[in-house]
């Protein structure tokens, strides 16, 4: 799990998305009145964005451009270090448990420092948190690169170097995730989402297979490339203009640092989509047995493994693209329980399968339909938070995401230690579909909700005064 967010190698796949890239930004990136304000750390903000439609171009936005390019850098960056970084320590110690060391150094900090990088991503301009973070990101990755060259580095170190990695992107993660509600107008956000997570789930399968191929040549090599492609994100964050309101200055008490769950508490849809995340990956984690799918159900080696965890990955990002081209405007609700429980039944068809083609095309299926879920879902949690509290409760999903696929990979382990892997995995599908029952019943609202912006009629909530006080 060494530096995953869930959070998830193609040539022609990259190609579609540069091509996607060049036919939406035009001409508009160096023509656009917007450009002389993406100069200079200092600066004014971004002018408030004239009405916008659903079907306006993405990349008629230059805060986004520069935004998602250094997405793009950066996740590619963090993949190639994931490879480096595991086969690097298999390499010096032989141990398995090492491997496992590596995501418990990232996963500790990423729950205790969730709370309080949410409470800063709202006291501080979230770009300069971003911007620290991925600077002290790049600094460890460059000391680790020089280790490597000079051949004077050990396990401890790698560790102690993947950690200072993972309390950056503790801090990084909620920040980054609340500042892309204010690159685009409201309308097209959750397309600015889904053209997002193309970059991610892109970086996802192109990356190891990358950093795999540099490797050969060491992994200093991998670790300077990964380096120059964190400079780079850098650079594009250090250049972005966006409109933020002046933060509140607010002291971290424990009343300001849990403001985000208790807002969380009193918003049921924001409960509701962020809860269903939780419980459908608990209980779906059908891709942590992908080994044992592979080797002993369906007799393949490791390119047959290699496929399987691609094709969650190529339907994300092939269905992200899609995303990006067609706005979700009607019964966001109802169209978000499907996809869930889309998700549940491609789990169970490829428990039931026994051929690699068939379990190929519903692991595809699965990713298709966990994107769909995921850019509604998070479109909803950004557009019913409010702006001074989006860094808390980025912070509370987070704490829900990573605890989701940590512990939902031991579940399905330990399941199919007891069971087998493929009543483990029927019990999951079968969980899935039995949750999303249960949140339709549980959450009236949610299942009848229309658009992904609240009804201008929904009443406010009592408890809101109340929290905004904290």
């Amino acid at each position: 799990m060494l530096l995953s967010w869930k959070n998830h190698s193609a040539a022609s796949i990259a190609g579609a998305s540069s091509c996607l890239v060049r036919k939406q930004l035009g001409g508009a990136w160096n023509d656009s009145p917007q450009r002389r304000i993406m100069n200079g750390l200092q600066g004014p903000s971004m002018p408030p964005s004239a009405p916008s439609s659903a079907s306006e171009s993405l990349f008629r936005h230059p805060a986004f451009v520069a935004f998602w390019f250094a997405r793009i850098a950066s996740s590619f960056g963090f993949q190639m270090l994931s490879v480096a970084v595991g086969w690097q320590v298999y390499a010096i110690t032989g141990r398995a448990f090492d491997l496992g060391l590596i995501g418990l150094v990232q996963f500790v900090p990423s729950v205790l420092l969730a709370l309080p990088a949410g409470h800063l991503a709202d006291q501080v301009e979230r770009r300069r948190i971003v911007l620290l973070g991925q600077i002290v990101e790049w600094l460890a990755i460059g000391v680790l690169a020089a280790l490597s060259f000079l051949q004077h580095i050990h396990e401890l170190g790698i560790l102690a170097l993947v950690l200072v990695i993972g309390v950056a992107k503790s801090f990084e993660f909620p920040a980054l995730q609340s500042m892309l509600p204010a690159l685009v107008p409201p309308p097209i956000l959750p397309r600015a989402m889904a053209v997002n997570s193309s970059a991610s789930q892109a970086a996802t399968i192109m990356g190891p297979a990358l950093g795999g191929l540099l490797y050969a040549a060491g992994p200093d090599v991998v670790y300077a490339v990964a380096a120059l492609l964190y400079l780079a994100s850098i650079v594009l964050m250090a250049r972005l203009r966006y409109e933020q309101a002046p933060p509140r200055r607010e002291p971290a008490t424990l009343q300001t640092v849990f403001a985000g769950v208790h807002f969380i508490r009193h918003r049921p849809d924001v409960l509701g989509v962020i809860s269903l995340d939780l419980f459908a990956v608990l209980l779906g984690g059908a891709t942590a047995l992908l080994p044992i799918f592979a080797k002993d159900i369906l007799h393949t080696g490791p390119w047959g493994l290699g496929l399987l965890r691609a094709a969650p990955a190529v339907g994300a990002l092939l269905t992200s693209l899609w995303l990006a081209r067609h706005s979700l405007q009607r019964q966001v609700g109802p169209i978000m329980f499907g996809a869930v429980a889309g998700f549940g039944v491609a789990t169970l068809v490829f428990a039931l399968s026994s051929t690699l083609w068939l379990s190929l095309l519903a692991l595809f299926a699965l990713g298709a339909f966990d994107m769909v879920s995921m850019v509604i879902r998070g479109a909803l949690v950004q557009l019913d938070t409010p702006d001074d509290m989006r860094g808390r409760v980025s912070a509370v999903n987070a704490i829900f995401i990573n605890t989701s696929n940590q512990l939902g990979e031991f579940e399905s382990g330990m399941l199919a230690a007891w069971l087998g892997a493929v009543p483990a995995t029927l019990l999951g599908g079968i969980g899935t579909l039995v949750v999303v029952g249960l949140w339709i019943a549980m959450f009236p609202t949610l299942r009848r909700r229309q658009r992904l912006q609240a009804e201008p009629a929904e009443p406010a909530e009592p408890a809101e005064p109340a929290v905004d006080t904290l």
